[in-house]
């Protein structure tokens, strides 16, 4: 029997223009349910794509202290996340949940 061959799905790979970036930044809030670090590692996917080096001196903060607060394993301060998304290009925007 033939052995199938995988290879590791990053999604930063397929992020190429700022609307894609936007739709995934965008799904991912919804998918989040309130867990911060998922929202890091979304936001750290979209800064690969882009070039983690540019971001982080669009943000103003260390390539390292970048890649340790989007990495998932932990939730960065809001503040950061600010400077990410706006380094990023994106912004946040609210409405109202109906029930």
């Amino acid at each position: 029997m033939r052995r199938t061959m995988t290879s590791r799905y990053d999604v930063a790979e397929h992020l190429r223009t700022p609307e894609e970036m936007a739709a995934y930044f965008e799904a991912c809030l919804e998918e989040a349910n309130g867990d911060a670090a998922f929202i890091a590692k979304a936001l750290g996917d979209i800064a690969r794509a882009k070039g983690m080096a540019q971001v982080a001196r669009d943000a103003g903060l260390s390539r390292e202290s970048l890649y340790k607060a989007l990495s998932g394993q932990r939730s960065p301060g809001f503040d950061t996340i600010l400077k990410v998304i706006a380094a990023l290009g994106l912004k946040l925007h609210a409405e109202a949940i109906r029930s």
